[in-house]
């Protein structure tokens, strides 16, 4: 009876231990065959960083010319928010006129910044209208409509008498 209460007890804590235990989670680019840091300035072309790293992650908004790699390791405890860990941003920049690589920038978590943001809506201009004046004003909008007229001599009928 000892020996049964003494492992649920250990199975139990066990399970609790479990519980705590954190979850990495991979996002982003993975680096298979050749890592960012490889391709070279002057060297490479927009070709073969294509063949050596695939699509990028996202390229630039304002610049076509730039192509970002992102990849990021977050973990996530139990119910906590997740935290991010590790954060990996390389930006590669092209020449326009040959296409080669420009230079070649790599951003850690580090170099990130915080960004406030106002969360305040824009308040619309009119004026609110509660549920029974909108039905109301749906009640009376009916009414409004332009009716057809009808000849009273036609009897539903279309065209003349």
């Amino acid at each position: 009876m000892i020996r049964k209460a003494a492992t649920a007890a250990f199975l139990a804590s066990l399970l609790a231990a479990s519980a705590c235990t954190p979850v990495n989670s991979f996002q982003g680019f993975q680096a298979v065959d050749h890592a960012p840091s490889e391709v070279k300035a002057g060297e490479d072309t927009r070709s073969t960083v294509l063949a050596k790293l695939g699509s990028p992650t996202t390229v630039s908004t304002f610049d076509k010319d730039t192509w970002y790699y992102i990849s990021q390791v977050t973990s996530r405890t139990a119910f906590y928010h997740p935290r991010v860990n590790k954060r990996d941003v390389v930006a590669i920049t092209f020449r326009k006129a040959d296409e080669q690589v420009a230079s070649v920038n790599t951003f850690t978590l580090k170099d990130g910044r915080v960004i406030a943001y106002n969360s305040r809506e824009t308040p619309t201009r009119g004026r609110e209208m509660t549920v029974l004046e909108q039905l109301l004003g749906s009640i009376s909008a009916a009414g409004a409509l332009p009716q057809a007229e009808v000849n009273p001599n036609s009897h539903g009928r279309q065209g003349g008498p």
